[in-house]
């Protein structure tokens, strides 16, 4: 005959007892859902980290500013009107090549890029001794007429600030058909892993000697690892054009994505001074 004191004591363990297992089954719960939270945000980290790299994150890109945490989306706001004019006339040419072209530059002459845009003209000057392979491919290209009628696809306004440029498709996975090798990585404007306004570098896809055609446009300082190859000095009238269209806003409103600007390079040329 089981006393009142043991028949106490059960009930006390089997409360007990459930208490544990509920406590177990909340932190199994707990656990499956903080691994498929995990496993989202990785997603979003790599993909961004895959975009910088192209276009600038890829090809920044299939697009990095590296949040660990999800943003609620943003209040949809009214667009400012876009400062740009209508694009020239003209199809982007379908063009790729099977390797590097030759190098063919004169790496002790000086080279400077105009990039004739909707929005207007943004001067570069290049940096062809420090990076031939760079500079040759962009005077190689822009003969072809490469990057004629190309929009720039992407604009980051959030934790880095570039215009991104230079992708025949426009979704920032597009390229020539070869790659060039990273250069001038050691440059003296590159402090404490900041890229300053007024520089251009190539997109990457996030591994060595990748860069294409992408190309990305800083137009304030910005903080990024020293992988992505700086090849030229853009002009204070360049910069202008670039705060203009930077001033416009990207599509998504997270701060990463299409400009509200509608940048079109009409024309890209190279020229040896």
């Amino acid at each position: 005959m089981v006393s009142q004191e043991q028949r106490r004591r059960q009930l006390a363990r089997e409360k007990f007892l459930r208490q544990q297992q509920r406590r177990t089954s909340a932190r199994r719960r707990t656990h499956t859902r903080n691994a498929v939270i995990a496993a989202v945000v990785g997603v979003v980290v790599a993909g961004g980290a895959t975009a910088y790299a192209t276009g600038v994150f890829e090809s920044d890109g299939k697009k990095a500013n590296a949040g660990a945490e999800a943003t609620p989306s943003a209040t949809p706001t009214s667009k400012a009107p876009d400062p740009c004019e209508k694009p020239a006339e003209g199809q982007v040419k379908s063009l790729t090549w099977k390797k590097e072209p030759a190098v063919t530059i004169d790496k002790a002459a000086a080279y400077t890029m105009k990039m004739a845009t909707t929005c207007g003209d943004i001067d570069i000057a290049l940096k062809a001794s420090a990076a031939p392979h760079t500079v040759n491919s962009f005077a190689f290209l822009a003969g072809k007429g490469y990057f004629d009628h190309t929009k720039c696809h992407r604009l980051t306004t959030n934790g880095i600030y570039v215009l991104q440029c230079g992708d025949p498709t426009a979704q920032g996975s597009g390229g020539p058909g070869y790659t060039i090798p990273d250069e001038n990585l050691k440059d003296t404007t590159l402090k404490g892993n900041v890229y300053p306004a007024g520089t251009i570098a190539m997109a990457n896809t996030g591994q060595k000697h990748t860069g294409g055609s992408q190309f990305f446009l800083v137009y304030q300082d910005s903080q990024l690892p020293p992988s992505y190859t700086p090849f030229g000095t853009i002009s204070k009238s360049g910069m202008t054009v670039l705060k203009k269209i930077a001033a416009a806003g990207e599509s998504t409103g997270q701060g990463d994505g299409a400009p509200n600007a509608t940048v079109v390079v009409n024309k890209l040329t190279v020229t040896k001074s």
